[in-house]
């Protein structure tokens, strides 16, 4: 809501805890790179 009125807006957020000991940040950064364009063109889900 802005201003009291409802508006249409595309947000969302994402996170993801990992443990360091098995898995590094940039492979875990790709992973939600991945699943950020998977959920923006749900299309390509079905290449």
């Amino acid at each position: 809501m802005r201003n009291d009125e409802l508006t249409m807006g595309h947000e969302m957020s994402a996170t993801l805890s990992s443990d360091h000991r098995v898995i590094d940040g940039a492979m875990a950064a790709q992973y939600l790179l991945s699943m950020r364009q998977y959920i923006e063109n749900p299309a390509t889900l079905l290449d």
